[in-house]
């Protein structure tokens, strides 16, 4: 299913006008879930940390035993030559995915040396500025390494996220504020999360539950450049229902405000203004 719209894909070689098919039923990651994505960002022309989220579906497929056959620099190549292809103003989407095609004898465990590489563009706009988003509590929790393939993006931690979003969803919220197997917050169903209190942000500090995002180290860095303190800790609900500001970090929209935690109502405060503002001033630097 399509999320966007104009998409093309690079599959085999070549580009393609649309949502081509790229697997066989047979495939192991049709079959067996064997399958990693990244997405970055295309807008207005800026392409904020692409060589990075191409660096990490590499890590991702490695993660999975899924043997990663395009270096970042030359997944960043294809990934510029497709987005010639659109309008400079475009938002696009940018997602470049691997899969395992064999297995072995078992047919469980991904055979070397057969891989499947596509990286998929379709025009997906940015959430506008006064988009928000509410949290509600889920019982459903992020997993550990030991559970799940938690240090890689992979299409079978997702069926996961979206039983969150279903059950927070059928309760009036917009998204899912998690707990990690300890039962302290770990981020979204979605995206990571941070909370401000008293001018100080505050994260969840990376546990090995939850991919601590490419966006998320990147408003770190702008946030203590601006000389904004920035602490990674353990957060319990009881935080977030104190904090003055809550915001969502992820690829898609890059910041989104939160303006309610259950019966808790958050203004989008100076911070998360800021934020915002940060990022795009970097990413225009940085082209």
């Amino acid at each position: 299913m399509a999320t966007g719209s104009n998409i093309r894909t690079y599959f085999n070689g070549t580009w393609h006008d649309g949502d081509v098919a790229i697997m066989h039923a047979a495939d192991h990651g049709a079959w067996l879930g064997s399958s990693v994505f990244d997405g970055a960002r295309c807008i207005d022309g800026l392409t904020p940390d692409l060589d990075a989220h191409c660096a990490r579906v590499n890590r991702s497929a490695a993660a999975l035993m899924v043997e990663p056959t395009v270096s970042t620099q030359d997944m960043v190549a294809i990934a510029r030559d497709g987005l010639a292809r659109y309008p400079r103003d475009a938002a696009v989407y940018i997602r470049p995915m691997y899969w395992a095609i064999d297995g072995d004898a078992t047919a469980i465990v991904p055979k070397p040396g057969g891989t499947g590489f596509a990286l998929c563009l379709e025009e997906i706009p940015l959430a506008p500025p006064e988009a928000t988003v509410t949290l509600g509590r889920t019982r459903f929790r992020r997993p550990v390494l030991e559970d799940a393939v938690v240090n890689a993006k992979a299409g079978c931690l997702y069926p996961n996220n979206a039983r969150m979003l279903a059950e927070v969803r059928a309760r009036g919220f917009g998204n899912a504020l998690v707990a990690d197997a300890m039962g302290n917050v770990a981020e979204s169903a979605t995206s990571n999360v941070f909370m401000v209190r008293d001018g100080v942000v505050f994260t969840p500090i990376p546990n090995g539950t939850f991919l601590a995002g490419i966006t998320r180290a990147r408003h770190i860095a702008n946030l203590r450049a601006d000389g904004v303190e920035v602490v990674e800790t353990v957060l319990s609900f009881a935080d977030f229902e104190d904090a003055d500001e809550v915001f969502l970090s992820g690829n898609m929209h890059k910041v989104t405000p939160v303006t309610g935690f259950e019966d808790i109502s958050y203004q989008v405060g100076p911070v998360t203004r800021r934020v915002r503002e940060m990022y795009w001033d970097w990413a225009a630097s940085a082209a």
